[in-house]
């Protein structure tokens, strides 16, 4: 009896203390919105200059979600197009993307059935007005191609030395998750899964069934820069190479409601046929549950490099004025039990790993992403290379390319010829671009402290002497790292002659990743 009454009171006082804390912590949450209110206010009324109270709340509530996690994001309704974007894969546009590119807004992307390419906008055409709008630095291209369906933009471009007037009539434009599908080798089929948006099983499906006509018996599923997407199309993903009411993935948040484990609901597509699935560091959230399920269910053999680490669930609240938040309100483990996520952001600290094991018994680790099965090194951008891609110096010299090129081999075949990147090379040190190697800097730095000291002008007039060979040469630098260079310079020209599509092909003979997958799975029964 005596030890009964101890228990009862033990819990009457972890539910006070219970009570007591839940009421502090709302009466915090009262005080502070108080507050808060009447800091606006104040400003409103005696702040030297006018405030944009849109503009303060937005910052100050980018700065609160800030503390918590870049998935916790806030969205005003005149942002709602953003979200629609990323859920749906749906935009009223023309499919083209602009960036500034030495002094001026250059198309670097055409989607390849959108109305900006039949209307005849190429990728490195010049974006001069659009609707009579002149596009300067400052100007927002995305806002000024963005409209109504049907309704009509006039593009003043610019190609060469030509000036070209296009009209082109805006549509929804749906942004594909799937990228590329075809057999690249016999027998191999090769699917590129871009997205998780609302149409990624239906579009994989498609694919799997088509190439399945053309005589896929192995298959490559590349999910590398894939970002995710919705949760619940990579559980239907997963379902198409395993059994229904296989559990898929499990969700534990705050909130019991959050509590949920994910099953295949319908009948497999193929729960034999041999499957590589290529990652990187830029797979994350959806992509990386897709390729952790099928490798703790051992269904597929993981390429690459390890993934991003992301496990974290988030849903979407509605707020007052059609404004939206997505907050995290859980995070997802997959069947063997491990949790992917690389950062604790409750302590600003990497997560610690774990050892957990697949169905067949091989060990994997949880924390920090999902490490492959077979390790394939991306190539290392050295300094040069990271300044030319800073500076789109590709881009640049690839849109003269193709000024001076009307047509070029299939994009499979193509590569530069030596005599070509020796144009590429002069083309550069006959540009504005500038490089200092991380070793002139250092040297650079060593002469300027030992000119101060008469002490050292032996060592200055000796590292005056030896300056050829610290000293950086552009078209040195361009030769020692010709290899890597001249592929992403072939990558940029393809694609500006035969888009996305063009990149995939060119990427079949090239790509490391790719090539080991396709190794691995020629060895496959």
């Amino acid at each position: 009896m005596k030890q009964l009454v101890k228990i009862s009171l033990f819990v009457f006082l972890g539910m006070g203390l219970w009570a007591f804390s839940r009421a502090d912590q709302l009466f915090d949450l009262a005080k502070n919105l108080d507050i808060y209110a009447s800091v606006i206010k104040e400003l409103n009324q005696f702040y030297v200059d006018p405030i944009d109270p849109n503009k303060v709340v937005q910052n100050s509530i980018d700065g609160m979600l800030g503390e918590l996690d870049p998935y916790t994001v806030y969205y005003p309704e005149e942002d709602l197009d953003e979200f629609t974007t990323l859920t749906t894969g749906k935009y009223e546009g023309i499919g083209i993307r602009a960036s500034w590119v030495n002094k001026g807004y250059y198309i670097t992307y055409v989607d390849e059935s959108s109305p900006a390419l039949q209307a005849g906008l190429q990728i490195g055409d010049q974006l001069l007005s659009i609707n009579g709008n002149q596009i300067t630095e400052e100007s927002d291209p995305g806002l000024l191609i963005k409209g109504p369906k049907d309704s009509k933009l006039v593009a003043e471009i610019k190609r060469g030395d030509a000036s070209i007037s296009l009209t082109i009539n805006r549509s929804t434009v749906q942004i594909k998750n799937v990228g590329y599908a075809g057999i690249i080798r016999p027998g191999i089929g090769y699917i590129e899964l871009e997205e998780f948006n609302q149409s990624a099983t239906k579009e994989m499906k498609a694919a799997l069934f088509q190439l399945k006509k053309e005589g896929m018996k192995k298959l490559i599923l590349d999910l590398r820069n894939n970002p995710g997407g919705l949760l619940t199309q990579a559980v239907d993903i997963c379902n198409l190479f395993l059994d229904k009411e296989t559990p898929i993935v499990s969700t534990k948040g705050k909130l019991q409601e959050w509590n949920a484990t994910y099953k295949a609901l319908n009948p497999s597509w193929d729960t034999s046929m041999p499957v590589v699935v290529l990652i990187n560091q830029n797979s994350a959230s959806a992509a990386e549950i897709v390729a952790g399920v099928l490798q703790d269910y051992d269904r597929a053999t993981i390429v690459g490099q390890r993934s991003f680490g992301k496990g974290l669930v988030q849903v979407t609240r509605e707020l007052p004025y059609r404004a939206k938040i997505k907050i995290t309100t859980a995070k997802y483990y997959i069947p063997s039990g491990r949790c992917i996520q690389a950062i604790d952001y409750s302590e600003k600290k990497d997560t610690t790993k774990r050892e957990f094991k697949t169905r067949n018994g091989r060990k994997v680790n949880a924390g920090g992403g999902i490490e492959p099965d077979v390790l394939v090194g991306r190539p290392q951008a050295n300094s040069i290379t990271q300044q030319l891609l800073k500076e789109k110096i590709f881009f640049q010299y690839a849109r003269l390319y193709r000024l001076k090129h009307p047509t070029i081999t299939a994009a499979a075949n193509f590569h530069l010829t030596e005599p070509e990147f020796e144009e590429f090379v002069q083309w550069v040190k006959a540009s504005q671009f500038k490089y200092e190697s991380p070793l002139e800097k250092q040297m650079r730095n060593v002469l300027k402290e030992t000119q101060k000291d008469p002490l050292y002008a032996n060592l200055t007039a000796t590292l005056e002497k030896i300056k050829p060979e610290w000293d950086s040469s552009i078209a040195k630098e361009l030769q020692a790292n010709k290899k890597v260079i001249s592929a992403l310079l072939e990558q940029e020209i393809v694609h500006h002659y035969y888009l996305k599509k063009g990149i995939n092909e060119w990427s079949f003979e090239h790509d490391p990743s790719l090539l080991k997958g396709v190794e691995l799975i020629s060895a496959l029964k």
